[in-house]
């Protein structure tokens, strides 16, 4: 069995090839049950979670505890996931997950860009100062022709320090922090949120016609990065149903408030890889996608670093 580690994760995967391996993964035929996010105490953040799924060539299980509390130097995130061969179950790897997920959580959201946003898309806002952001960056910066990155963050020193620390690496972009969610927003054809924020930052007001906005820090029912508006402005998509219809306090919210339906979802991650629905239908439609994670981008993600050691 193979022991595959977050440098050799970091060393296989690019954009937007590994977009591309995203894509077909979701377009292929899979099974995959839901996601278990278990507490680890009742009232708090810290959890346990497993995300299973299976095709014709392998199992996969990725596991993964989360700890948004942890002080430095240790990270809120640790993960494995454990590839066995389809045929008999013989354990074939354990891969680094943590790598994979910042890969794979990236590559989604640039993955759902590409069908969602304007193909002509120059401006992202991005929020979130994490370990994230890079990604977040040279996924979107692959699949549209971006000059401005926008970066929010809670602590402003620290947004303008990444913002700098980015700007070397990212040479074509000019990336600037910004104190103003509602100013960026002004600008941005792009909005990316990947906090961990127990509050709405981007309010449907600010939507402006043509726009698109991803949302993927939050995971919890009863919490949400945006607010009912901007869902009810939105022509709506999920990563996957199964999970988002669980955990996704940006849908479930107004659905408890009664303004907004599950039904109206156009459509989830696999609809659209397959071209069973619709992405962005006119450059005026704002445009808006929901994710949480599932185990298949994890699964494409593994497979591509096993193919590539």
């Amino acid at each position: 069995m193979k022991i595959i580690s977050r440098e050799e994760v970091e060393e296989s995967l690019s954009y937007p090839g590994f977009i591309e391996v995203l894509a077909k993964a979701f377009a292929s035929r899979h099974t995959m049950p839901p996601r278990q996010v278990l507490p680890l105490a009742p009232g708090g953040h810290d959890a346990f979670a497993m995300l299973p799924v299976w095709d014709e060539r392998v199992i996969a299980l990725k596991a993964f505890t989360y700890f948004p509390e942890n002080p430095p130097p240790h990270p809120s995130l640790h993960s494995k996931i454990l590839v066995f061969d389809r045929a008999h179950g013989v354990p074939l790897a354990l891969v680094d997950g943590t790598a994979v997920t910042y890969w794979r959580t990236a590559g989604v959201s640039a993955l759902a860009s590409r069908h969602l946003s304007r193909e002509d898309s120059e401006a992202m806002l991005l929020l979130g100062t994490g370990r994230l952001a890079p990604y977040l960056i040279r996924a979107h910066a692959s699949v549209r022709p971006l000059k401005k990155v926008l970066l929010w963050g809670r602590n402003p020193d620290k947004a303008r320090h990444l913002a700098k620390s980015l700007q070397t690496e990212f040479s074509g972009l000019e990336i600037d922090a910004v104190p103003s969610i509602q100013a960026a927003c002004e600008v941005a054809d792009i909005v990316v949120a990947a906090t961990g924020s127990p509050q709405v930052l981007v309010h449907g007001e600010w939507l402006r016609p043509g726009m698109h906005l991803d949302c993927l820090g939050n995971h919890h029912a009863h919490l949400r990065e945006c607010d009912t508006m901007a869902v009810l402005r939105s022509r709506v998509y999920v990563d996957t149903k199964v999970n988002c219809f669980k955990e996704a306090g940006e849908l479930l919210v107004p659905v408890d408030e009664g303004v907004f339906g599950l039904h109206e979802v156009v459509g989830e991650m696999a609809e659209l890889c397959r071209a069973e629905v619709p992405g962005r239908q006119s450059r005026e439609e704002i445009t808006f996608f929901k994710s949480v994670g599932c185990a298949l981008g994890d699964l494409a993600g593994a497979l591509a670093v096993m193919d590539a050691c």
